[in-house]
């Protein structure tokens, strides 16, 4: 683990509260308008299987894309944090999705993250310690 400041859990959390506000709009362009269009124009009903895909790939590649490029989301931007891998460094893609993937077993155990931090030696959440990635001040 790199010598770097954790931000504490308050911070983290209020980041991702105002990243929920965001994906809504991202979700509104790149998931929600497609179906509306489809349905309206070409009378086409999407699978559910091929909605929840969709929905699962649009966030997929919007945090794997920012935490890749840079480390920060527009929401960690504002709240001045930063993820980065265990050395302080840039994600590596396989680093990106892995925590991706694992942050979406937090929200299946209603929220173990938020817990698990709570008693992690360094406050870094599950899915941090999973992808070997940690959060930091920016």
């Amino acid at each position: 683990m790199s010598n770097t400041t954790t931000p504490g859990i308050a911070r983290r959390l209020a980041s991702m509260l105002y990243e929920a506000l965001l994906i809504t709009a991202v979700l509104a362009v790149a998931f929600i308008l497609p179906h509306l269009l489809l349905g309206a124009f070409a009378n086409i009903q999407v699978h559910h299987v091929a909605t929840k895909i969709h929905f699962f790939l649009v966030l997929l590649i919007y945090f794997s894309w920012f935490w890749v490029n840079g480390g920060q989301t527009l929401a960690m931007k504002t709240w001045r944090i930063r993820v980065v891998d265990i050395h302080g460094g840039r994600l590596r893609p396989a680093q990106a999705v892995l925590r991706y993937l694992a942050a979406w077993f937090s929200l299946f155990f209603f929220g173990i993250d938020v817990v698990w931090a709570l008693f992690d030696k360094n406050r870094q959440f599950l899915h941090d310690r999973i992808a070997d990635t940690q959060i930091v001040t920016a």
